[in-house]
């Protein structure tokens, strides 16, 4: 399956991405990842996405897109791939419609996460994440909290809420979503490859998909 997966942050993107590769072995590519990958791998293009990233500026449109060019074109996206929170914006979605069929593929749809912005707050807030970098297990002090309180099962480093992950963080998160990534809902549906899933359930996402899939 080939998808681009919307949502606001704490929609539950990656979590349902992780139960799709589990499904048919397609790949989870988030811009971050990439980026990251492409800085370690010391590639042209890592390379000067890095010198924005160390002055903290936003790696520009061209160059995300060439790193994404790079990332899609290799052999294990043949199977498929999930793009979790890519594309940002509208020139970006244009841009990846130029970019697919050039590196041979297609896109089967966009699967838009409706959460309610209440049920993201209190997600969001209520998330910890392992300070491990090498670790980064995710944790929620209501629904999943770790064994040992503060410290993570997996590696055993505490457990952090992040900067980002304050209320007062997250409403920003959350309004920048709504005014640059939202409209690429309705760019999607125009073009006849938009799914509204409104489950809140990652299972109930998953079977959405897959039935739309079948369908199709």
């Amino acid at each position: 399956m080939k998808l681009i997966l919307l949502g606001a942050p704490g929609a539950g993107k990656g979590t349902v991405a992780k139960i799709l590769h589990q499904i048919d072995g397609s790949v989870q590519i988030s811009t971050g990842d990439i980026l990251r990958g492409a800085v370690r791998d010391s590639t042209e293009l890592g390379k000067k996405a890095e010198a924005f990233m160390k002055a903290g500026d936003l790696v520009p449109d061209d160059l995300i897109m060439g790193i994404m060019e790079e990332r899609l074109a290799k052999p294990d996206c043949e199977k498929g791939f999930l793009l979790d929170g890519f594309p940002r914006t509208i020139p970006q979605a244009e841009a990846l419609d130029e970019l697919l069929p050039k590196v041979g593929h297609k896109l089967d749809m966009a699967v838009n996460l409706n959460v309610p912005r209440e049920e993201l707050l209190n997600r969001l807030t209520t998330r910890r994440t392992c300070s491990n970098p090498e670790c980064q297990a995710i944790y929620n002090i209501k629904s999943k909290p770790p064994k040992k309180e503060g410290i993570c099962d997996i590696c055993g480093s505490p457990v952090i809420q992040r900067d980002d992950e304050t209320e007062e963080a997250i409403s920003k998160r959350l309004d920048t979503y709504e005014e640059k990534t939202a409209p690429l809902v309705d760019y999607y549906k125009k073009k006849g490859l938009l799914l509204n899933v409104t489950a809140t359930s990652s299972e109930g996402v998953v079977n959405t998909i897959k039935e739309r899939l079948n369908q199709s």
